[in-house]
């Protein structure tokens, strides 16, 4: 029963930093579009901010993460950044009903996220 209990608070840390990571992410995504609607900003500068996004969302969801869980903080932030890549897949293919990006740039944003959400958890 105590190994039960212990499980679902797992995943309740884990879903409340996944939570916090889109919450951040709704935020940035808002302001990078008053920043390119003000200062017309360029294709590259939108895509870096994007990139920017990404990473700052599962860091701050894996320092949630690594904070709730108090051991192995690495780990669940990279659990937390590896969920926040599969939530972002599974959006995108209920809006556009396909993946058009290419492999390579599949693999660097799930390394961007994950990678970012275990920064997160180390440093928390």
């Amino acid at each position: 029963m105590d190994k039960k209990a212990g499980k679902e608070t797992k995943i309740l840390w884990v879903l409340k930093a996944l939570l916090l990571s889109y919450v951040v992410t709704g935020a940035l995504l808002l302001l990078l579009a008053l920043l390119l609607y003000r200062l017309q900003l360029d294709e590259q500068a939108v895509s870096a901010g994007i990139v920017a996004v990404y990473i700052v969302a599962t860091l701050i969801g894996g320092m949630a993460a690594g904070k709730m869980a108090k051991s192995r903080r690495f780990l669940w932030g990279l659990v937390t950044g590896a969920l926040y890549f599969v939530l972002l897949i599974l959006i995108t293919l209920g809006v556009y009903r396909t993946l058009d990006g290419s492999g390579i740039h599949m693999v660097t944003t799930f390394v961007l996220c994950a990678g970012g959400g275990m920064i997160g958890g180390m440093i928390s």
